[in-house]
């Protein structure tokens, strides 16, 4: 039997990387999958992968910084499923490595906004639907960032730290109601998240100085193997924990 066989499961930033393994896996695994990014037209393809492969998906548009955008999606999943039994929280964007002095406003409210607020308007809403029904699994997608001070800028060290104590809140609140949270801290990985980037020189230099000793970058798919254990029964319990999927390059 597959894993997530008839389960309804819901990825932002579904379009590439991380989120497009992510729900193209779940997919295999049973699952019916809402795919969210911030262009329909660029998460849409994904769904018609999804479905032209046998397995059931929508893709919609949310920026997960806008709250009414996540309500609309949240409801759409609803709708078109009948409820939800999985969150994957993947949408996240850097900070051009920026240190504190050159931390605009501007810089710092869209990081905390995508990276904080919108895991926190998916997972309010979507454990309303899981309490419903006595279980799901809420699976935030963090940073070996969010563990170590060196590794971005403030603002996405800063909303990274913060994903991880909110996930952990979430655990311990809701662990007697069936519900787990769980975290994966990725190293760096073949994605596009560093697309159009500006990087500071003096932070990129600073914050890729320990580079060398990285192993070696991980894919999109190896990330995806964990989010599968993570949201299926395999971990039944495993509730609150940050699992570092970084090669071993942490361990320096």
């Amino acid at each position: 039997m597959k894993k997530l066989e008839g389960k309804i499961v819901i990825v932002t930033g579904a379009a590439s990387g991380m989120g497009k393994s992510i729900a193209e896996l779940f997919a295999k695994e049973g699952a019916k999958v809402v795919a969210a990014d911030l262009m329909a037209a660029d998460v849409e393809p994904v769904a018609e992968s999804i479905r032209a492969a046998g397995g059931h998906a929508i893709g919609l548009k949310c920026d997960v910084s806008d709250r009414e955008q996540v309500k609309r999606l949240i409801h759409a999943a609803t709708i078109e499923f009948g409820a939800i039994d999985i969150l994957v929280n993947n949408a996240g964007i850097m900070d051009d490595f920026t240190p504190l002095e050159s931390v605009s406003d501007g810089l710092w409210e869209k990081v905390m906004a995508v990276n904080v607020n919108g895991p926190f308007y998916a997972s309010r809403l979507a454990i309303a639907e899981m309490l419903k029904q006595g279980k799901g699994v809420i699976i935030n997608i963090a940073s070996i960032g969010g563990i170590n001070g060196g590794r971005a800028g403030l603002a996405y060290t800063t909303s990274k730290h913060a994903l991880i104590g909110m996930s952990r809140n979430i655990a311990f609140m809701y662990a007697k109601k069936g519900i787990r949270c769980n975290v994966i801290a990725p190293g760096g990985v073949n994605t596009n998240i560093m697309k159009d980037a500006n990087p500071h020189p003096e932070g990129a230099a600073l914050c890729s100085s320990g580079a060398g000793s990285m192993p070696r970058m991980g894919e999109p798919d190896e990330i995806a193997n964990v989010a599968l254990f993570l949201a299926s029964e395999d971990s039944s319990f495993v509730n609150g924990e940050v699992l570092t999927v970084d090669g071993g390059w942490t361990a320096y």
